[in-house]
């Protein structure tokens, strides 16, 4: 299941090291829930049709010269239609001046403001990246994931079906362990989503027969990583006699997670099999494949081009 979280404005406070421009107060209960910001150009001219009071309000250096062509009675009225609307905060970028109406009223009406050196384009870019992470939907999903080669893997599948014992082993072949058991899955744009642990649990993984092991303790602080992007799904099951596995790889399976769909594989596990090698294939091989080859297409290519090649003979 996904869900939407909000992130405290006072974490963006310290995120962004901004400053306060009224007498600083408790906002630790202040949540922003909307990872759009809004400039009020268009709010101070006195348009509000379609205003979503929800965003985090930044005025730059177009707001500020606009309003110091006003005189203090039209300013404070423009102002005041602003902050009546119950905004979230106001940023004021380039360490400009402030009018004494906004301090004013921002005081009246509890409206945090603030102030930030960082000119109004790159504040605003680096904002709005900040909150698309905080703000992403997001779940949680039984699985481990490590990364292998640079991409990765998300290994799904029943417990004690072996996701973290194949994990450990490759965790010893160089790779690198994200999260075991448990999963925080972020949709941080249309095409991507991320990976990463509970913090109560980060770098530890369970080993059925041994316990809980520190992986970062034990193989070093190369062996883990906070957070991975996951490029390739693969579901673990136990090798059912007859079911018929696909052995070409021509079409491509997929998994939807948080409406993202992800490259999958379903790998059948029996004693013997060297899983750690499979995930180490098919994750070079996703890569492969990302980069504009397909094995299986060029081997279908080949056989289509010998048989036609035959025919010709026959002839």
């Amino acid at each position: 299941m996904s869900v939407n979280k909000g992130v405290k404005l006072s974490e963006i406070v310290s995120e962004f090291n901004l400053k306060w421009l009224v007498e600083p107060y408790d906002i630790s209960g202040n949540i922003i829930v909307n990872n759009e910001v809004n400039r009020p150009s268009l709010q101070i001219a006195g348009y509000f049709d379609y205003f979503d009071n929800t965003r985090i309000q930044i005025v730059g250096k177009v707001e500020l010269s606009y309003l110091s062509g006003m005189d203090s009675s039209h300013r404070r009225s423009a102002l005041e239609a602003l902050f009546r609307k119950n905004i979230p905060c106001v940023i004021v970028t380039h360490d400009m001046e402030t009018p004494g109406e906004m301090i004013e009223l921002a005081e009246a009406y509890n409206v945090p403001l603030f102030s930030s050196r960082v000119s109004t384009s790159r504040f605003m870019s680096a904002l709005i990246a900040y909150l698309n992470v905080q703000l992403a939907p997001e779940m949680t999903t039984h699985g481990v994931l490590v990364e292998v080669y640079g991409e990765g893997v998300l290994l799904l599948g029943d417990s004690g079906v072996g996701k973290s014992e194949t994990a450990i082993e490759l965790v010893k072949r160089g790779h690198r362990l994200v999260a075991d058991d448990a999963v925080e899955i972020r949709r941080v744009s249309d095409k991507a989503l991320v990976g990463s642990s509970p913090e109560i649990i980060r770098h530890f993984i369970e080993l059925r027969g041994i316990g809980i092991i520190d992986v970062k303790r034990i193989f070093g602080i190369g062996s883990v990583k906070d957070s991975e992007k996951i490029d390739l799904v693969i579901k673990l099951e136990p090798w059912v006699q007859g079911k018929a596995y696909d052995r070409l790889g021509i079409e491509t399976e997929y998994e939807t997670i948080l409406d993202i769909s992800v490259p999958a594989l379903t790998i059948p596990v029996k004693p013997g099999r060297n899983l750690a090698v499979i995930v180490e294939v098919a994750a070079m091989n996703n890569r492969q494949r990302r980069m504009g080859y397909n094995a299986a297409e060029a081997l279908n290519k080949r056989l289509m081009m010998e048989m036609q090649a035959d025919a010709e003979t026959d002839n």
